[in-house]
């Protein structure tokens, strides 16, 4: 069982950035590829970012798209989402979610849609505003 904790949240400007990450409390995070998601008030969780379990794939959204970066330190146990340019359209909570490891995915797997993942953390609260 996967206990996750995001961190990094806070406040910025437009323009501004922010560094997300993403650990496992008591395991590792090195057999699951891990998702980003963000939840705005009122509208639905969406994707932001994922890596798979080698780091090889990495997809983003089409708005974070050449702002957002997404990045693993297995030795570390860490995963980050680095966030520049940022814009008002950011805010949201955001959480790291991982997949229950399995043979039955490849290395190079990682999803986009939230009912991939098994393992949630509570999520960090990113507010961008002037």
């Amino acid at each position: 069982q996967l206990q996750l904790v995001e961190s990094g949240g806070g406040s910025a400007q437009p323009g501004g950035s922010l560094k997300l990450s993403c650990t496992a409390s008591g395991s590792t995070l090195t057999y699951s590829a891990i998702g980003w998601f963000r939840q705005a008030p009122g509208k639905e969780r969406e994707g932001v970012s994922c890596i798979s379990r080698s780091g090889a794939s990495i997809n983003y959204a089409d708005s974070v798209q050449g702002r957002f970066t997404i990045s693993r330190d297995n030795a570390k146990n860490l995963v980050y989402l680095q966030m520049n340019s940022l814009k008002p359209e950011d805010t949201g909570v955001y959480y790291c979610a991982a997949d229950r490891p399995t043979i039955l995915r490849s290395r190079s797997w990682c999803g986009t849609r939230a009912t991939e993942y098994d393992y949630w953390g509570q999520g960090t609260q990113v507010t961008v505003s002037s």
